[in-house]
């Protein structure tokens, strides 16, 4: 083989380590409760002329007689689970099988529990294994490799395929026949996901609410069909825990209906605790408790900022730290964005990946013209729109804008550098940038943290009315749950605003 092959071989095979990463199920920590002692069947009931244990796995065999009239299972009988990170091996051979999860028991047949619900789909055959089915149901939700939207539209199940987890024949190829396989399925919310050997197989948001089971039994199926032989062995299972979502607000600060911080974070509140699989903690300013920000998947500052930023009083920054050394992801909002350069700016750097800096970033009102977006989960549902806000720009980011992500940018007019110089109003660097180079401003962007959490900065918001701009509030809403890596869904988070709701809890 020749060096350039060799090279080209490398290089392939790098990229599909990537991919293979960037789809992999999530890392397996914490505590798993195991489902199967291994030895026999205590906590599970069924046909137990059909299921027993062999060889440390709980296997089910059927024969050409008698012959099976329904598919029957082995139901998990000690409990339900809601959301959860659900592990386990199988092998087959011969026909089709799966794991039920959510699912109901809806009778008994000749051949034992009759289930309906969630499958996790697996078989013999190229066709259905790593497919989401749902049991006496609505049938195939997601075919394999499949990002699916499941809604309800006039009257009826609608199953819009919205994107791509992988190819279906490589998946497949990746299945090892009659062979012990690794099988993961993460139920959180209405997101479900399956993954087998590592691999992503479905990704489905289940949005039919008068379908979409919120949790069920465990059961393993034996299909109706040839003489088959289906075991299963590792079954553990780790219950998850909604994903907290801490907002919090600065104190007072300006005439009524601006900055109302307090105002803003419960409205955000309003619109974020109708999706499902999250918690959203408002605090009543800087929250106190020792224990305030443990387990915080995404933690939001609305509040003034500066030398009278709230993170950077006190202890506070290195609380904040840790918790970002957790896990949770940071966004500010307007003059949150703002600290001193040597209190804080190194900070906001690392944690969202940009800030205001004095003499460097300004803060005029002007009205920006956002007519193109970038294709991220932030902007979905986002339409193409204006708004007169303080839109801060020119903000300091990472060096070449590494991890950096724009998402609403525009080029301000000429008089938003009128004023004189000063730390917040003109500076030489500015006026370089935008009066000579005409360089597009930055005013919302998202980041990605090289330990894998997120961040991100928005400086608009400085008027409450403001967020009766659906488009503007949208894209706010839908950073909060990127920032916390929960699924943003198809349109975005699409919770109406009133005019009475935008009255509600002003300073």
């Amino acid at each position: 083989m020749s060096t350039r092959l060799v090279c080209l071989h490398t290089v392939l095979a790098a990229c599909l380590i990537q991919i293979a990463v960037q789809g992999a199920p999530p890392p397996e920590s914490g505590d798993y409760e195991s489902l199967f002692n291994g030895r026999d069947l205590t906590g599970w009931e069924g046909n137990p002329d059909l299921w027993s244990v062999k060889d440390g796995a709980i296997t089910g065999v059927t024969r050409t007689e008698p012959k099976l009239t329904h598919n029957t299972f082995l139901v998990y009988a000690k409990e339900e689970f809601g959301d959860f990170d659900l592990r386990f091996s199988y092998r087959i051979v011969n026909g089709n099988s799966g794991v039920q999860y959510r699912s109901r028991v809806v009778g008994e047949g000749d051949f034992g529990p009759i289930v309906g619900g969630y499958q996790a789909d697996f078989e013999a055959g190229k066709n259905y294994s790593g497919i989401l089915y749902e049991e006496r149901g609505r049938g195939i939700l997601a075919k394999r490799g499949e990002k699916t939207v499941i809604r309800e539209a006039n009257g009826k199940t609608q199953v819009e395929v919205v994107g791509s987890v992988g190819d279906s024949d490589a998946i497949q190829a990746a299945i090892r026949h009659e062979d012990w396989n690794d099988y993961v399925v993460v139920a959180q919310g209405n997101r479900l996901q399956q993954f087998i050997n590592g691999l992503p197989t479905v990704d489905v948001l289940d949005e039919q609410t008068d379908k979409a089971a919120k949790s069920g039994v465990i059961a393993l199926q034996i299909h109706v069909g040839p003489a088959m032989t289906v075991q299963f062995k590792d079954l553990r299972i780790k219950r998850l825990k909604p994903k907290r979502l801490l907002l919090i607000p600065g104190g007072p600060s300006h005439a009524r209906g601006d900055h109302e911080h307090r105002a803003g974070c419960l409205l955000f509140a309003k619109c974020l605790s109708e999706i499902p699989g999250v918690e959203v903690v408002t605090t009543t300013g800087w929250p106190t408790a020792p224990d305030a920000f443990d387990g915080a998947d995404a933690i939001v500052i609305y509040s003034d900022g500066g030398g009278g930023h709230p993170a950077i009083q006190g202890d506070r920054l290195r609380q904040l730290g840790a918790a970002i050394e957790a896990g949770a992801g940071l966004g500010c909002i307007h003059y949150a964005v703002e600290v001193p350069k040597d209190r804080g700016g190194q900070e906001l750097l690392n944690w969202i990946g940009g800030y205001f800096e004095a003499h460097w970033s300004v803060n005029p009102f002007w009205v920006a013209d956002f007519a193109e977006l970038p294709d991220h989960p932030v902007t979905r549902g986002v339409r193409p729109f204006k708004q007169r806000d303080e839109w801060y720009y020119h903000m300091r980011f990472q060096p070449e804008m590494k991890g950096v992500t724009p998402i609403l940018s525009a080029l301000p007019p000429a008089s938003t550098l009128e004023r004189r110089d000063g730390p917040h109003s003109n500076n030489p660097h500015v006026r370089k940038a935008v009066l000579e180079n005409q360089e597009p401003q930055h005013v919302m962007w998202v980041y990605e943290r090289p330990d894998g959490g997120r961040g991100f900065g928005f400086t608009g918001g400085h008027s409450h009315s403001y967020w009766g701009n659906d488009d503007f509030r949208k894209v706010v809403l839908n950073a909060i749950l990127w920032m916390a890596k929960v699924e943003v869904p198809p349109n975005g988070v699409d919770t109406p605003v009133t005019a009475e709701d935008l009255q509600l809890n002003l300073d």
